[in-house]
């Protein structure tokens, strides 16, 4: 009798365990499309670092991936159980950061200034309240805008090999902006903050590149311009 009821308990264990297996294959089936959309995403705007005509065509290729990830995070919200957000959320965080990263790069490009945790939220279909369930979590919202910031920071790099010498200057004064509104922060999380940390060298090398393009004429409001521009290239 004993063993019967011994038997019973663990037959029950089994089945969560089985069900409990079969939710979480179900959740990497739909984060792997969710990723793989966010790679072509990724590829889509890598064009912005050889070509200047050709990145509103490349914003719109990426927005089109942003509602494959849309379709699979409404997914998400319907295989997730009410109240167990955190629980399976080790699934989808550092792939939600990376789509938030190129949602936020994609807004820059097209209007140069910060996607808002809003907009990003509305962008892929999601809520921004933990209350009301499958949600942008703040820390991976500023995760992503902070991998956004490294991203300008190559771009402001290449815009200078395109012949792009305004591009760094506003990048420079965007990047600056976001450094002063992280400072604001008080962080205490671990990998947030180290991420924050990384910040600082962005900044840094964004500013060598301003200051480079100052002091070689090459400022659209230098009238020196010419001359330095011959220069640069006798240095070449």
């Amino acid at each position: 009798m004993q063993n019967a009821v011994v038997k019973d308990i663990f037959d029950g264990f089994n089945d969560y365990l089985n069900k409990e297996q079969e939710l979480r294959e179900q959740i990497r089936e739909v984060v792997r499309e969710i990723d793989q959309a966010a790679k072509e995403a990724a590829i889509a705007l890598q064009v912005i670092h050889s070509s200047l005509m050709d990145v509103p065509a490349a914003c719109v290729n990426a927005r089109a991936q942003f509602n494959v990830c849309r379709n699979g995070y409404r997914r998400l919200a319907d295989l997730i159980p009410a109240g167990q957000y955190y629980r399976y959320n080790d699934h989808w965080h550092f792939p939600m950061q990376r789509v938030v990263f190129l949602v936020a790069l994609t807004v820059y490009l097209e209007t140069e200034s910060l996607v808002s945790r809003d907009t990003a939220a509305e962008i892929l279909g999601v809520k921004t309240k933990q209350t009301d369930g499958f949600h942008l979590d703040i820390e991976d919202y500023l995760v992503g805008v902070l991998q956004m910031a490294s991203e300008l920071s190559r771009y402001a790099t290449n815009s200078v090999t395109l012949g792009d010498f305004e591009r760094p200057l506003k990048i420079s004064k965007f990047v600056a902006d976001l450094n002063s509104g992280y400072r604001l922060l008080n962080l205490k999380n671990d990998a947030l903050r180290k991420r924050f940390d990384a910040l600082k060298y962005d900044v840094k090398k964004i500013e060598e590149i301003v200051y480079d393009i100052s002091i070689r004429g090459l400022r659209a409001d230098s009238g020196s311009a010419p001359a330095a521009d011959a220069s640069y290239e006798n240095e070449k």
